[in-house]
């Protein structure tokens, strides 16, 4: 059984700052990756950050590359997602993801989502 919660969401003004938390429980050491969705409303959902369980690589959308980071804990379980210089169309509910891999990687775990709301 794998769970993963997200915490940290709110409402921050144009240019602000907000650190989402995203905590898992469960097998965590059959994580590959963990990644950071977000969906707005009539958008598709897209991936913004990511981040290989193991090697701590990390991979950003080009249009967060430079304002986001993603972080991870093994020991607490714990992957972060630390969003700088915020603007409006970075709005949505953002989601905490997890991945194993198999022929490719599959993210089979989710959270239940987090608001972010960025006002102009």
């Amino acid at each position: 059984q794998v769970q993963l919660v997200e915490s940290g969401g709110g409402l921050v003004q144009s240019g602000g700052s907000l650190r989402l938390s995203c905590s898992a429980s469960g097998r965590t050491f059959s994580f590959y990756a963990v990644a950071w969705f977000r969906q707005a409303p009539g958008k598709e959902r897209e991936v913004v950050a990511g981040i290989r369980w193991a090697s701590g690589t990390t991979n950003y959308a080009d249009s967060v590359k430079g304002r986001f980071t993603i972080s991870r804990d093994n020991a607490e379980n714990t992957v972060d997602l630390q969003m700088n210089s915020l603007k409006p169309e970075d709005t949505a509910v953002y989601y905490c993801a997890a991945g194993v891999l198999r022929r490719t990687l599959e993210y089979d775990y989710w959270g239940q989502g987090t608001q972010v709301t960025v006002s102009s």
